[in-house]
């Protein structure tokens, strides 16, 4: 897919939530089994990195519903017990330039912050698999203002302070750099690059184009770059609708993105037919009919073929495969692809 040539078939691969998974195990899927192999889909698997400033995580508040944390990166939240939820936001500590100045002191790119002994254990066995081995990058607007610093800071800060802004995406990408750099020089290679950099929401961006351009786009055509001088490819993730960013997103020359999300307004199709020849579109499935059989089965056959030709195209949903999504309906899904998938 990565060459932009017809292979045998479309890859899938996807990530159900952790609620998704218990969900088709009370269904009928055998507990110790991959859902990977249980369906007879794709995988990666991925390396990570620590990259945070190393501040203490610790556990405030612990209760049935409920757990209150503070992070690593400084950041109080609350932890919902439910099926599947995503944290509160309480309070930041890295919310001005001066305590980033203090975090940034605390980053610094030590061989202790990668997991070796995980590395030993399994890349000769990726290896002789064949795996599809993904390096996680963590840099940007979206793990910024999400996991560090807040919302409403960061937006503010695009606007009036706007050095100190591109000194986080700098400082996030060198570390990663460094980390990721060491673990290729020992010889643990891997063919791509991947990070998260949400810019839009429903039918907008988070900031303009020309914003885009002058403060996040050259960090991430630095990435780009990097990964490419080491022969490895290059592959971002951007929820919302991000339409707007798309002519300078593909102008970094990243290879592939995801998750192309149709229900905030993103049109895979109008994507594969300006940029379909350089850019893998992996994702354009809209996950809110995943829910309904009939209404998946039909998006999939009316999309598919026309985002898999040529190649360049990975199936997944525009996002993640919620736990509304049954064991039956997932098995039409992937049943679904493999038949209009086939070249």
């Amino acid at each position: 897919m990565y060459e932009h040539k017809e292979a045998d078939r479309v890859p899938i691969i996807d990530s159900p939530w952790a609620g998704t998974i218990r969900r088709w195990r009370r269904e009928g899927m055998p507990e110790g089994v991959d859902w990977t192999e249980y369906f007879d889909v794709d995988r990666m698997v991925g390396i990570g990195v620590d990259i945070t400033p190393r501040y203490e995580y610790k556990v405030l508040e612990d209760t049935p519903e409920y757990q209150i944390v503070r992070s690593n990166w400084g950041v109080t939240m609350k932890n919902f017990k439910q099926e599947d939820s995503t944290p509160q936001f309480i309070d930041y500590k890295v919310n001005t330039p001066e305590a980033w100045e203090e975090a940034k002191a605390r980053m610094t790119p030590d061989p202790d912050r990668i997991n070796w002994d995980y590395l030993k254990a399994n890349y000769d066995k990726w290896r002789a698999n064949g795996e599809w081995i993904t390096a996680g990058f963590w840099f940007g607007f979206d793990v910024t203002h999400s996991w560090m610093a807040g919302t409403e800071t960061i937006l503010i800060a695009l606007l009036e302070d706007p050095d100190w802004v591109q000194d986080i995406f700098a400082t996030y990408l060198r570390q990663c750099m460094d980390l990721f750099g060491m673990i290729w020089d020992a010889g643990y290679h891997f063919d791509e690059i991947n990070w998260p950099d949400d810019m839009g929401y429903k039918g907008t961006t988070f900031f303009s184009p020309k914003m885009y351009r002058e403060l996040l786009k050259p960090y991430h055509k630095a990435a780009v770059d990097w990964a490419h001088e080491r022969g490895a490819y290059a592959r971002m993730h951007s929820c919302g609708d991000i339409m707007t960013l798309l002519p300078d997103i593909v102008d970094t020359g990243v290879d592939a993105l995801n998750p192309l999300e149709v229900k905030a307004g993103v049109d895979p199709v109008k994507i594969k037919g300006e940029y379909g020849d350089r850019l893998v579109l992996h994702g354009g499935i809209n996950a809110v009919l995943w829910s309904d059989k009939d209404a998946i089965v039909s998006e999939i056959e009316r999309v598919v073929p026309i985002l898999k030709q040529n190649g360049g195209y990975i199936f997944s949903s525009d996002h993640s495969i919620p736990n509304a999504v049954s064991l039956e309906n997932f098995k039409a899904i992937a049943e679904t692809v493999k038949r209009v998938g086939k070249y």
